[in-house]
């Protein structure tokens, strides 16, 4: 035994099994306990009680230390001696012990689905990316650690914050393919919906020839998602869908009543807008409002730009007509923040001199700077999520810590 620094703790040995180990690494995350104070409660419960408990497989248990206080090392070993246990199982029974009283806390489902609409007049700075990594990092696993940044954004240093293991937030998630290329549904691995078939703008037109919006959903795979992201694919008739909406009754409303009859089968629902102005970019912003009830920063609008000056010119319009929308329909509408994305300070004083114009923004707030990395390319490349291509990737990294900013 070692003793801390504080002197009231010290640092002990042993060993755990390996699958135990790790249910309690990731139940005291999700707990927001620490580790060592978890164990230190299982085995005050462990000592306090009148019976052994049912012995537990510790064949194969690995090396496992942590700090307790000063003294409760030796007084479990003295306990576990007179018991006639090994003090490895009497350490197994009193893990297991603390994870039987503290369950896994279940996952708060909103009663109101959150909308997130990532959009950005300018198209090729990364906001189909950007969104398709959102919505992964919301269905990840609940019960598995992933690495995320420990801060949303990149120091005024430059320097990446620290990583931390922290679990999935285990959502129900639709990723909605908004824009007509289609780019997102391809990097996904599906194919953009037959434009002689059923399509969300067939839904958005309130076409006659219109069939059930769930039978376009498709699973993204990935066994971290667990059947909990799904997609809506993209259709090229959305190129022609601005011209249908304008004679549509409240057409601001339309994107909103093609989705009502799935919203209820979703914790989040991200859409992925085209790079336009135009209706359908009306009907995307109005589903995104705040709705009665709704706590505010929910739901909204997150805009993904880039650290260079045509980013800014693309901004300012994007955000007059959400200003435009705001007044003349009398609705609450959040900005999530600014996304800055791709970003490379080795670019010089244009993309050092970009971050900080954005940052003085302040109204909405950078919210993070995503660095510009390889992974995510490679997982275009071979049309795989970001975060099941490179889970542990610093991009991956980065992409969960902005999905918890905005969360």
């Amino acid at each position: 035994m070692t003793s801390s620094p504080q002197g009231d703790r010290e640092k002990v040995v042993s060993k755990l099994p390996a699958a135990l180990w790790q249910d309690l690494k990731v139940r005291t995350a999700q707990r927001g306990i620490a580790l060592q104070d978890a164990v230190a409660e299982g085995i005050t419960a462990w000592r306090s009680l009148g019976s052994n408990l049912s012995p537990i497989e510790t064949a194969g248990a690995e090396s496992f230390s942590t700090w307790l206080p000063e003294g409760l090392w030796e007084a479990f070993r003295a306990d576990a001696s007179a018991r006639g246990v090994s003090g490895i199982q009497g350490l197994a029974q009193s893990v297991q012990l603390w994870l039987d009283s503290n369950p896994a806390p279940a996952v708060e489902r909103p009663t109101i689905p959150k909308r997130k609409i990532i959009c950005n007049q300018k198209g090729g700075v990364g906001k189909t990316a950007t969104a398709a990594g959102i919505a992964e990092a919301y269905a990840e696993d609940r019960n598995a650690l992933f690495p995320v940044r420990a801060s949303k954004q990149m120091t005024e240093t430059g320097k990446e914050p620290d990583l931390e293991q922290l679990p999935g937030h285990g959502l129900r998630v639709l990723l909605v393919d908004f824009d007509p290329q289609g780019h997102l549904t391809k990097q996904l691995g599906h194919e953009p919906a037959d434009m002689k078939g059923d399509t969300l703008s067939k839904h958005m037109a309130a076409d006659k020839d219109r069939g059930d919006i769930r039978d376009l959903i498709v699973s993204v795979n990935g066994d971290q998602f667990g059947g909990r992201l799904d997609l809506l694919p993209a259709s090229q008739d959305a190129f022609l869908l601005d011209v249908k909406l304008s004679s549509v009754r409240v057409r601001e409303a339309a994107l909103e009543r093609a989705l009502s009859p799935v919203e209820g089968n979703y914790d989040v629902i991200i859409v992925d807008c085209p790079p336009s102005l135009g209706l359908s970019m009306d009907a995307a912003v109005y589903y995104g409002r705040r709705r009665d009830g709704e706590q505010p920063g929910q739901s909204g609008v997150g805009i993904v730009v880039q650290a260079e000056d045509s980013s800014a010119d693309a901004y300012s319009l994007l955000v007059s007509q959400i200003e435009d929308m705001r007044a003349d329909m009398n609705i609450e509408l959040d900005y999530l923040g600014l996304i800055v994305n791709l970003y490379d300070a080795r670019r010089g004083y244009i993309a050092t001199s970009s971050l900080d114009s954005w940052k003085a923004i302040q109204d909405p707030r950078v919210v993070a700077v995503i660095p510009d990395r390889r992974e995510q390319r490679e997982a275009v490349r071979t049309k795989t999520p970001l975060l099941a291509y490179a889970s542990n990737s610093e991009q991956a990294a980065n992409i969960r810590a902005l999905a918890r900013e905005i969360a």
